[in-house]
C-alpha cells in the first residue's frame, strides 16, 4: 500500500464525516445557508476550470 493514498483515504474521510456531523448538528435554517454557500463554492470551481481550460487551450 501506498502512505500517499491512505493519506489521501482517511482525509477525505475526516471531511465527509466532519461535513455529516455540521449537517447533523445545525438548524434548518443554517443548512439551508450552508448548502447554499457550497453549491456557489461549487460553482465557482466549474467557472476556474473552464477559464483555465481555455488558457491552456
Amino acid at each position: 500500500m501506498n502512505m500517499k493514498s491512505v493519506a489521501k483515504g482517511v482525509t477525505a474521510g475526516a471531511i465527509a464525516g466532519i461535513a455529516c456531523y455540521a449537517l447533523s448538528t445545525t438548524t434548518p435554517v443554517k443548512k439551508y445557508s450552508i448548502k447554499k454557500d457550497a453549491g456557489k463554492a461549487l460553482k465557482s470551481m466549474g467557472t476556474l476550470l473552464d477559464d483555465i481550460k481555455s488558457v491552456i487551450m
